[in-house]
């Protein structure tokens, strides 16, 4: 097959175009070349996708068999995209999110849920919303229609070259060593995906021709978070540099959450803490019963984790992103990790 890949050079759309070159598809990605390098062997063409006149320059004389669109963000980069690309490819395939239904991560959701309300005509330019992923699928389904577009609503993606900075920043902070801030019930159960086992499932459902919808994560309760923790810390194992091993001491949520300048962010200060009440309710329970029957397969957390791990040490440290000291990067909107020095105070008052 001839495949488009928005995107293609940075994680989620780097598993794709690994996937499918190693499947003998011919793949273009088109990016600014900003980021990362694309892959040997995909056709690179530069661009960005918020100019009109670049994408029109993109589909001169081309056609593909199947877009995979890794990167929009906001229902305008989805339309303009979808618009275009209409008349000169047979499938559009969207990475969405579980951020798009209403009802997660408080409720249960699957398929077939409400979305968030968010139009396909939504201005550009928008402020981070989670709505806006619900604005993208609705702009691709208006210029591709049902029959030609498959919506993935992903889960959480984890494995190498992760730009999220979650697992990352379990695994350096294992690295360093000594007591180690683990927070809320190590018996919580998570659902996380490798981003690997995400781009097979999605290369084969195109492939397939498939349309519709797949919640496209792993089954709840893959893997504990005191496992979780776990095998980070036993995929390091000796501390870089030496020192004390990772030791795990476990705070229970409400004292991490009461007030003061202490209290911990969920979700980002402690990366993937969601604690037990309503709001979270739901974090991992999503359903995944329609992907899996398609055929979506996860492979173990330890070997995400190891994987992770190798591709950590061949990168080296990541740049400080300011001046607090925190090491690892970004997410798209909100930094991952405590201040070291918080951690210490926390361990200190309360375990």
């Amino acid at each position: 097959m001839r495949i488009l890949l928005l995107g293609g050079s940075s994680f989620l759309g780097r598993a794709f175009a690994t996937e499918a070159l190693a499947r003998g598809h011919e793949v273009t990605t088109f990016n600014r070349g900003r980021s990362h390098d694309d892959l040997p062997g995909v056709e690179p063409v530069r661009g960005d996708r918020d100019r009109a006149d670049d994408l029109a320059r993109l589909v001169q004389r081309q056609h593909w068999d199947a877009v995979v669109d890794t990167s929009a963000q906001q229902p305008a980069q989805a339309a303009t995209s979808a618009r275009l690309l209409r008349e000169h490819a047979d499938h559009y395939t969207l990475v969405s999110s579980v951020h798009a239904f209403t009802g997660w991560p408080a409720q249960v959701v699957d398929e077939d849920s409400p979305l968030r309300p968010c139009p396909a005509d939504t201005p550009p330019d928008q402020p981070f919303d989670n709505a806006l992923k619900a604005g993208c699928e609705r702009a691709v389904l208006e210029h591709f229609g049902a029959e030609r577009a498959l919506i993935l609503n992903s889960g959480l993606l984890i494995g190498p070259h992760e730009n999220g900075g979650r697992l990352p920043w379990w695994l350096e902070r294992m690295a360093r060593g000594g007591r180690v801030l683990a927070p809320g019930d190590p018996t919580r159960a998570m659902q996380v995906i490798d981003v690997r086992d995400f781009a097979t499932f999605g290369l084969d459902a195109l492939t397939a021709g498939h349309a519709g919808r797949y919640i496209t994560t792993a089954p709840p309760g893959n893997v504990t978070f005191g496992e979780f923790l776990l095998t980070c810390r036993d995929v390091v194992g000796t501390p870089v540099g030496g020192g004390a091993p990772a030791e795990l001491v476990w705070v229970e949520d409400g004292l991490l959450l009461a007030e003061g300048p202490d209290s911990v962010r969920p979700w980002s200060e402690l990366p993937l803490w969601a604690p037990a009440g309503p709001d979270f309710a739901a974090v991992w329970l999503a359903d995944t019963s329609r992907a899996r029957a398609a055929g979506l397969r996860c492979r173990p957390f330890a070997e995400t984790a190891r994987d992770t791990w190798l591709w950590l040490q061949q990168r080296g440290p990541a740049e400080d992103t300011d001046d607090d000291g925190l090491k690892g990067r970004m997410d798209a909107h909100v930094r991952q990790g405590i201040v070291p020095a918080k951690e210490q105070r926390l361990l200190a008052v309360l375990a």
